[in-house]
């Protein structure tokens, strides 16, 4: 393990991190709950990696559907899934997720604290010799993750304010369905390994970035609106 390899492979997600830790200038989370659900985005890569080896041993397709059944279900349904459920126990009723913008601080926090340890061991463990790696997946893979959490934190913020249970259950189920779909449809592409794909891969990923910029100023100008009210209260 070498030191530079290292910290390529933490630095983007700490970067983004920081980034929207800036943006939230106004109501600061807890640092501690903060760190909390980011360390806790690294301890379910342990459960992660195990289901997702089984389930990739268990896969009885072929051809593309093989490609399917491993981008959408043993990576997306497994990652997000556990993202989410680390959200809904430990920040979803926590007495600071006051407004809905933290919906979305506290997805992307426990999903970068995923996504920087299995950067660490791909880029540092297992593929170490490939040239470049660590910049192909920090301008795509670990920016993905952020833009997966984004999507299920503003679900789970709609949830949290949603005016009926059948409401609230629905958008639960929906900040896993979409980022699960999104997470899939991104692996997928990229298991193609072809130039034509490629192309769609890439306008995918301005897709995600568009749409989810969308909601994150959605939801920002609502925390702005906010405190800006309180401060005439």
């Amino acid at each position: 393990m070498t030191l530079d390899l290292l910290i390529a492979a933490i630095t983007p997600g700490l970067a983004l991190l920081l980034i929207l830790y800036i943006m939230d200038r106004k109501n600061k989370e807890p640092l501690g709950l903060l760190l909390k659900l980011f360390f806790l985005g690294m301890v379910i890569c342990v459960p992660i990696i195990i289901i997702e080896l089984a389930l990739a041993f268990l896969n009885p397709f072929g051809g593309l559907a093989f490609l399917a059944f491993d981008a959408f279900i043993v990576a997306g349904l497994t990652e997000e899934w556990f993202k989410r459920h680390v959200v809904l126990k430990h920040g979803y009723k926590h007495p600071a997720f006051d407004e809905k913008f933290d919906g979305i601080i506290y997805a992307v926090f426990v999903s970068l604290g995923f996504a920087t340890l299995e950067n660490v061991l791909y880029v540092v463990f297992s593929y170490q010799n490939i040239e470049n790696l660590w910049m192909t997946r920090a301008l795509f893979s670990v920016p993905g993750h952020m833009l997966f959490a984004i999507t299920m934190g503003y679900y789970l913020a709609m949830a949290k304010y949603a005016p009926s249970k059948r409401e609230e259950r629905q958008f639960k189920r929906s900040a896993l369905i979409y980022p699960m779909l999104f997470h899939g449809t991104f692996n997928f592409l990229v298991s193609l390994e072809n130039i034509f794909y490629l192309l769609i891969f890439l306008g995918f990923v301005i897709f995600l970035w568009v749409i989810n910029i969308i909601r994150l100023r959605k939801l920002y100008r609502q925390s702005k609106i906010k405190h800006i009210e309180k401060s005439y209260v």
